[in-house]
């Protein structure tokens, strides 16, 4: 079934050359090339983060897998703080091997920017609040992902009905809301906010292509938006997950001595390296293993993820049920 003809005027669709106004939004341990494939033979675009590989040749393998079975774009995600020590080399890698765009995370986009503009590569930034939307168009940014407090992962703080129109009457370049969206009718209403684009992460998770445990597949059946919970155990920025009993049992509230360490300036860095590098590794053993230790990432969608589909089908399901409702 195609639906091409009802986004044919949309700027961010005309800007990459897709079908329909949505990234597969680029998760921590999740992405893979299999799903990055599927998502852009579905007619959207998709975005890995470049995290999820470990060596540079890993990271170039995977961008090489992609363009040999698709030559519809795709994006990578880089997390431009200090935090992530391979920074520089992935950028690097990005603009080596010229990929579409670039989506920067928690962190200044000014040298991405800088080095991506030249070779025509786009970079959309994540941005939470006004104040940083202003940073990043003053640097020459290509499109706003709008990160609400619907979001998964690292959420923002501002509802995604207030985030949006507030970006949009005060920019002109394109807003892409992140967070919140799971069907057609949530993609309508983002659209109809504004919003010339959505990045959704959470509803993919679920996909038969997804690389994640049965166990966490099932845990987004099982909970609801009310499970979710924000926690700052696991990456030194607060980031969203299910309320395991297991996260019950431990908190979401950084110990005491994390917080003592992070305040001082000299140290700072270096806590929240060793805070990142513990949580992430405690996300990985859940995210594939069986374990009753468990931290699940994800965001208050889980409430429209009833079961377990084919990526194509869960892409076309909210294109169908947008195209209902125009």
């Amino acid at each position: 079934m195609n639906f091409t003809a009802e986004f044919k005027d949309n700027p961010f669709c005309k800007l990459l050359g897709i079908d329909y106004p949505i990234i597969m939004a680029p998760m921590f341990l999740v992405s893979n090339t299999q799903m990055v494939v599927e998502a852009l033979e579905s007619g959207i675009t998709a975005a890995f983060p470049a995290l999820n590989y470990r060596t540079d040749a890993e990271f170039r393998a995977a961008i090489s897998e992609i363009r040999s079975k698709t030559k519809k774009p795709f994006g990578i995600n880089l997390i431009v703080n200090k935090s992530n020590l391979k920074y520089k080399d992935q950028l690097s890698t990005c603009i080596d091997m010229n990929v579409d765009f670039i989506i920067t995370s928690l962190g200044s986009p000014e040298e991405t920017i800088n080095r991506c503009k030249p070779k025509g590569i786009k970079v959309f930034c994540d941005v939470v609040d006004l104040k940083f939307a202003q940073k990043v168009v003053d640097l020459g940014a290509d499109a706003l992902i709008a990160v609400n407090a619907e979001a998964g992962g690292h959420a923002g703080n501002i509802p995604l009905k207030e985030l949006v129109p507030l970006l949009k009457s005060n920019f002109d370049i394109p807003v892409i809301s992140a967070g919140g969206v799971a069907t057609g009718k949530q993609l309508k209403g983002a659209l109809d906010l504004g919003a010339e684009a959505v990045s959704v992460g959470t509803i993919f998770i679920a996909s038969k292509e997804s690389p994640v445990s049965d166990d966490y597949k099932n845990a987004l059946i099982q909970y609801g938006a009310k499970d979710i919970v924000r926690t700052s155990n696991l990456s030194g920025t607060p980031l969203t997950v299910i309320n395991t009993p297991y996260v019950q049992k431990v908190g979401t509230e950084a110990s005491a001595l994390q917080k003592m360490l992070l305040k001082n300036k000299r140290l700072k860095k270096w806590v929240k390296l060793f805070v990142t590098y513990k949580g992430m590794k405690s996300i990985e053993k859940s995210t594939f293993k069986p374990s009753y230790k468990t931290f699940y990432v994800a965001g208050p969608t889980i409430e429209d993820v009833h079961e377990i589909k084919p990526l194509k089908q869960i892409v076309e399901t909210m294109i169908q049920q947008y195209s209902e409702l125009v």
